[in-house]
């Protein structure tokens, strides 16, 4: 059997969403789907022909079940998601607002707020290219803090990079608590994802080149400045800097998501620095342009070919004339 080459741990539940995009307390239908920031990243991943699995815990319930076979529906290898009779399958439900949109969690006590650190040690992780986590996975729970610490800390998973996306909620828990354990976290891996919004948010630095002094340990930094640009700087050699494209705005939740995941393909497919922030920025305007936390597989040879434009090219695209964009896309101005 072939081995897997990303792995990616962390809780997905059930989304619901106003249906015609107006808030929460007004709506009368519901669209529902699924989400997860850990889970987003391997679907996209796998919509690009990458081996993944996903690990987590789901209640014994109808919404586990929708969630699992949702995201095995993507692709991605579910044969070490854990039931649990005696808890239940979170959701989470987004409200539509003029200043953006908010979310509402139903989370607490959630089957995969009982996840712990034995979720790692697991002999068909072996082989395992790269673990990826994210800073929504440490606040769930002790166990699930203990997780996230036993795999940056012990490195269960022999030979695997450890990814880690800050995706910081401050809607689970405030900045001041968060920051020393997410800056704690975020220094013990090897590639960190953060965006410039975060960094301040958390620890007043504002700009990559402060992110990457705060955050020394870490082979690499992603630094993520919305829709200005994303900036990657290794340990030691030169930062490199990629303009984000022009993109009308449909749904901002999952494209973080959607930039790792092209990120780590560009790494694991040895493509360079600038052309995995260029796949990032291409797979996170799919995103952006659709009402869900997932954009469709995007066609991965137009993909390359768009990678490999030169720089002036790259400065003129627009990723609607491109093909890009999933059709139709419904989009506003961004906010």
């Amino acid at each position: 059997m072939t081995a897997v080459e990303v792995a990616a741990v962390g809780e997905s539940m059930v989304v619901l969403t106003p249906a015609a995009g107006v808030p929460l307390e007004t709506a009368d239908r519901l669209a529902v789907t699924v989400g997860g920031a850990e889970s987003n990243v391997v679907a996209a991943l796998a919509g690009l022909g990458h081996r993944t699995r996903w690990l987590s815990r789901v209640g014994d319930d109808p919404f586990g079940r929708m969630v699992t076979a949702h995201v095995a529906a993507a692709g991605v290898a579910t044969d070490l998601v854990e039931v649990d009779g005696r808890a239940r399958t979170g959701l989470y439900a987004k409200d539509p607002g003029p200043d953006g949109t908010r979310v509402h969690y139903h989370r607490a006590g959630s089957a995969a707020t009982r996840m712990g650190p034995a979720v790692l040690d697991d002999a068909r992780l072996a082989g395992v290219r790269i673990l990826h986590l994210s800073g929504i996975t440490p606040v769930l729970s002790r166990s699930c803090r203990a997780l996230v610490e036993h795999a940056v800390c012990d490195r269960p998973v022999a030979g695997a990079l450890i990814s880690f996306d800050v995706n910081h909620r401050p809607g689970l828990w405030p900045a001041r608590r968060a920051a020393p354990v997410l800056h704690r976290l975020a220094d013990r891996a090897d590639v960190v994802f953060v965006g410039l919004d975060e960094a301040q948010r958390l620890w007043d630095t504002r700009d990559p080149h402060a992110v990457r002094r705060l955050l020394p340990g870490p082979r690499l930094v992603v630094v993520k400045d919305g829709p200005v640009a994303a900036t990657a700087l290794p340990r030691a050699d030169p930062a490199v800097r990629v303009p984000a494209l022009p993109v009308p705005v449909v749904e901002p939740v999952g494209a973080g998501d959607a930039f790792a995941a092209g990120f780590l393909s560009g790494l694991l497919r040895g493509l360079g620095t600038a052309a995995g922030l260029r796949l990032g920025h291409l797979l996170a305007a799919r995103t952006l342009a659709v009402a869900g936390d997932n954009a469709p597989p995007a066609d991965r040879e137009l993909l390359d070919t768009l990678v490999a434009l030169p720089d002036a090219d790259w400065a003129r695209l627009d990723p609607a004339t491109a093909g890009i964009l999933p059709a139709p896309a419904q989009t506003r101005s961004s906010r």
